[in-house]
């Protein structure tokens, strides 16, 4: 087949979220279907900035690069645009991966960017022979918010990776980290409440980037809050850093207020760190019955969540082994080859 994808998010050359996983996505179809031709799709402007500069993006021999320049259809068996954004039907058969509609349920941006997602989230579904939605959770709310038909969505999780064991072990410090962006989404306010009821030999590390919706708020609370110095913000971190950050914590902490899948859980889990989140969204379905959940509306539950996985040596040691096993339930190869299985429903080769 001639499959064509947006591989603009993949060009950003600080992925997080749909970035990460548009670039497994594209290299693993790539390396595991070498038969194929893969065109990867990227827009003007990211095409002149980033795909093959900053990025350091490396094309394997089954794949061309192009540009994305609607309306201008692309020769292709299908195209795949791998972020709920689809303003037109470039090849005959189409489909689409979305990741959440968090912005759809809640105050969670500006109203001029709601209404922009919601008019690209309506033209994608109505665009598209086939949706990916990364949950069923996701899957329940493309159906309910945007009228799709059950029987046109296909559930396919995102993945992570699992990192060797160290034979020695790295010492975990007295750190509570939490991973995403600084924003009313995640919860990072009540977070910050809860964290300052936890004991004063422990640091709470909030890292992602500082600038998401409410942020400023966040900052503001985190300034003025009694355990302000045992707080760290660092801002967005590289893949090296946050596998540091991972390997150091003692405690992960996301009590998200909604999440289409929510990836931190995993790569938290993969790194034998025991988790809280939250009992809302789809979380509960990524996180299985390997983390400790509570209630995000709730800061003392929060709180006491917190405490017991720092006070309870025997909890935490079965989240970590519970933890690890539920994160080699997501692969990304499985990911990859449940896509490549719906190219084929697609295009009529099941």
């Amino acid at each position: 087949m001639r499959i064509a994808l947006d591989a603009t998010y993949a060009a950003d050359p600080n992925p997080t979220g749909i970035g990460l996983y548009s670039r497994h996505i594209l290299d693993g179809l790539s390396e595991a279907y070498p038969g194929d031709l893969f065109l990867h799709c990227v827009r003007l402007r990211h095409f002149r900035q980033n795909f093959f500069g900053e990025s350091g993006r490396r094309s394997a021999a089954n794949v061309r690069v192009r540009l994305l320049q609607p309306p201008i259809p692309i020769g292709a068996d299908l195209f795949h645009a791998l972020n709920q954004r689809l303003d037109h039907r470039p090849t005959a058969r189409v489909v689409t991966t979305f990741h959440d509609l968090f912005v759809l349920t809640a105050e969670y941006s500006t109203a001029e960017f709601r209404n922009r997602f919601a008019d690209q989230a309506k033209r994608a579904a109505a665009n598209s022979d086939l949706i990916i939605a990364v949950s069923a959770f996701t899957a329940g709310q493309v159906s309910s918010l945007l009228g799709v038909e059950r029987t046109r969505i296909r559930v396919i999780p995102h993945g992570t990776g699992l990192p060797p064991i160290e034979a020695v072990p790295i010492p975990r410090d007295n750190v509570i980290l939490s991973v995403g962006a600084l924003q009313k989404r995640k919860n990072t306010l009540r977070l910050v409440e809860a964290f300052e009821s936890i004991p004063s030999g422990w640091r709470l590390v909030l890292a992602g980037s500082p600038g998401g919706y409410g942020s400023a708020e966040i900052l503001e609370r985190i300034a003025r809050s009694p355990a302000h110095a045992r707080i760290e913000v660092t801002g967005y971190v590289s893949p090296e850093q946050l596998t540091s950050l991972y390997q150091r914590a003692a405690v992960f902490a996301f009590p998200s207020l909604d999440e289409g899948f929510g990836i931190p859980v995993l790569e938290a889990m993969a790194f034998g760190v025991p988790v809280l989140t939250s009992n809302t969204s789809a979380l509960p379905e990524v996180a299985g019955n390997a983390a400790l959940f509570v209630d995000p509306l709730r800061t003392d539950e929060i709180a006491e969540g917190l405490l017991r996985l720092i006070q309870h040596q025997d909890l935490r040691a079965d989240l970590v082994e519970q933890g690890r096993l539920r994160a080699a339930e997501f692969p990304w190869g499985r990911a990859v080859h449940q896509t490549y299985d719906v190219y084929k429903e697609v295009v009529g080769n099941p």
